[in-house]
């Protein structure tokens, strides 16, 4: 079994993710590509001590990159858009 905090990696930063985070109440982290939903949920209750309603997780596939004749591959990535229950707040950063 892997420490909670192997699972997440870090928090995601983009308009889109803002933008749910404002309206939804929900939170776009990097996580491990080999954790599951109930790792994740888990891992976030008890890191930053919120109540998760629920879990989504998306398998991102690497772009392929051209390294002079060589083409190459970047690697596999996990996001997990976090659900918290009404009332909770999750600031990784205060003001955004």
């Amino acid at each position: 079994m892997k420490s909670i905090y192997d699972v997440i990696k870090k928090p995601l930063f983009t308009e889109k993710n803002i933008d749910l985070k404002e309206r939804d109440n929900k939170v776009v982290i990097e996580v491990d590509v080999d954790a599951n939903k109930h790792e994740i949920k888990e891992a976030v209750e008890e890191i930053f001590k919120v109540k998760v309603d629920k879990v989504a997780t998306i398998r991102v596939k690497g772009k392929l990159r051209r390294f002079g004749r060589s083409i190459g591959r970047k690697p596999l990535k996990k996001k997990a858009i976090i659900t918290l229950k009404k009332g909770e707040k999750l600031d990784f950063i205060e003001g955004v």
